[in-house]
């Protein structure tokens, strides 16, 4: 293999692994469209990167880090490869990509996330799910719920035993 594919192949695994990739196609993009989609993943809060990647060179990739599935997969026509750290994030690019340009323009082929290899129908579920913000405050709301209802027993037992003493209280001074 020549210096700039090992140097390719390199790059691409890099990219590969322990990050989260959504492989796509692309037919009839212009370069200022595909640039500009660059753009927005590289920001937005997303932080990824996007390649457009040999198919041959992207499976010898994915055997150098150890993701059989990708490596064994057929992979055929033009494919991009969008990889980062959120793949909530990742795939919603993609997706609204897809329907900003048409879906016969930009078309999901799978992702890749904890070395997991997910089909399209599996990929799109991904866009479908809430953000890692809000999902971590869910899950916050959750483990907070049980400490919150004993607090709420606690402050009823005492508030209770505060209306006894006043209502004690309040006789005692009736009586006097």
């Amino acid at each position: 293999m020549r210096a700039e594919k090992i140097s390719m192949v390199n790059e691409l695994a890099g990219l590969l692994e322990g990050r989260s990739a959504v492989l796509f196609s692309y037919q009839g993009l212009t370069a200022n469209v595909f640039n500009s989609f660059r753009a927005k993943v590289a920001g937005e809060g997303i932080n990824g990167c996007c390649h457009v990647v040999p198919n041959k060179l992207l499976k010898k990739a994915a055997a150098q880090v150890g993701l059989d599935a990708l490596a064994n997969v057929e992979l055929s026509g033009d494919t991009a490869m969008v990889s980062g750290e959120d793949a909530v994030s990742l795939v919603r690019a993609v997706k609204d990509f897809a329907a900003a340009e048409g879906k016969d323009k930009v078309k999901i082929k799978m992702s890749c996330v904890e070395g997991q290899l997910l089909n399209v129908a599996d990929t799109l579920a991904l866009a479908d799910l809430p953000s890692k913000e809000a999902m971590q405050a869910q899950l916050l709301g959750l483990l907070q719920a049980p400490a919150a209802g004993i607090v709420r027993v606690i402050n009823a037992k005492v508030a209770s035993i505060l209306y006894v003493l006043n209502a004690y209280k309040a006789k005692l001074e009736e009586t006097a």
